[in-house]
């Protein structure tokens, strides 16, 4: 088990395992299912927005930048809510998070642009890049905790204080 406060959390929060159970062959394939639908629909989603707005030449990569800042908002946002409002929904994590902004997110995109702009020679922009990417989603990941943590205490005070857990 692992402690959070008072509280204990299942070792694995997905499959509901704690220290002395192990999960069933059922149990994560099942979470593996759930990653690979939410891969499949992510990586479709950023597929289609890279065919939507190319790079123009060795220009600014717009689409990747506007899809790992947004996914860092959303993923932050997701996290909160899915831990403090549902967190006894086995699949909705690996799915959304995992799954989904996982594959909607890319790193390894961001890094080959950065290098196809230094190749190029383009080292400012290359560094330009680089470096708001890195800046505007650690932004956009802590504009998001705020943002689920704001929506998590409005949805606990609508249901009163008994509905979904205060902390995050």
């Amino acid at each position: 088990m692992q402690r959070r406060g008072d509280e204990e959390l299942p070792f694995d929060p997905d499959l509901g395992v704690t220290g002395a159970r192990v999960a069933s062959g059922r149990e994560v394939l099942a979470a593996v299912a759930a990653v690979a639908a939410g891969g499949a629909l992510g990586g479709s989603a950023r597929y289609g927005l890279e065919r939507a707005f190319p790079v123009p030449g060795s220009g600014f990569p717009w689409a990747t930048f506007v899809v790992n800042v947004a996914g860092a908002f959303v993923l932050s946002v997701v996290l909160v809510l899915i831990v403090g409002v549902r967190p006894q929904r086995r699949y909705l994590r690996p799915f959304l998070a995992i799954g989904f902004l996982g594959s909607f997110t890319t790193y390894s995109t961001w890094m080959l642009e950065v290098h196809d702009l230094v190749v190029a020679d383009r080292m400012g922009l290359a560094g330009a890049y680089l470096g708001s990417s890195l800046v505007a989603g650690l932004a956009a990941a802590g504009a998001g905790l705020l943002v689920g943590r704001a929506a998590l205490q409005a949805l606990t005070a609508r249901a009163g204080g008994s509905g979904p857990r205060a902390s995050s």
